[in-house]
């Protein structure tokens, strides 16, 4: 049963996962998004009709094309990344969707220097707004906002001291009375939190 619900998933891929998966070949990129996220992602941005969404950490586009596939003809999603070969790869395979903006910029900076409407759902997938910002960050959700971060299962890569981060970041995470805070020992690691006030 679970291997045929993988398989369902895997069958409903956005339009633009198989050239990104492409892209990734082409140019070498070794820090692709897990599909499973991928299909959280859509899930939950699903469940925010005409909402507004947030991405930081766009990197090759994979996350945010299952983020895009979600949404609805009213939704709004901006993504932000600092390496400027990148964001220029993903406008152009996203050139197509008015719903999406891309933008290159560092990621601290722009959280500090936000002053748009509040956000339905962030996925936090590099280090701004997960690691650091995280205050401001999470002040940028609306309540009932729901906040994704991955990769919360010890990795290989990962380079000395970051397991420690990464625990202090759940210990922070989980003191937060604001938030309905799950962990997932699923995918590559995932907490899942909503803004209850």
């Amino acid at each position: 049963m679970l291997s045929q619900m993988k398989q369902s998933n895997i069958r409903k891929k956005p339009k633009l996962h198989a050239t990104i998966e492409a892209k990734c070949q082409e140019i070498g990129f070794t820090m692709p998004s897990d599909v499973y996220i991928g299909t959280l992602l859509k899930t939950l941005v699903a469940s925010k009709p005409s909402g507004n969404f947030l991405e930081l950490g766009t990197g090759i586009g994979l996350s945010l094309s299952w983020m895009a596939d979600g949404m609805d003809d009213f939704g709004k999603l901006i993504s932000i990344d600092n390496d400027p070969k990148l964001t220029e790869l993903v406008s152009r395979l996203f050139s197509q969707d008015s719903r999406v903006t891309i933008l290159c910029q560092d990621g601290a900076e722009w959280i500090r220097s936000y002053s748009g409407d509040d956000f339905d759902l962030i996925f936090a997938d590099a280090w701004p707004g997960k690691y650091s910002e995280l205050d401001e960050t999470l002040a940028l959700l609306k309540v009932g906002g729901i906040y994704v971060i991955d990769d919360m299962d010890e990795q290989p890569n990962w380079p000395e001291g970051h397991a420690e981060k990464a625990e202090e970041l759940i210990s922070t995470l989980e003191a937060r009375e604001d938030f309905c805070t799950t962990k997932m020992n699923w995918s590559t690691g995932i907490i899942l939190m909503t803004k209850l006030y």
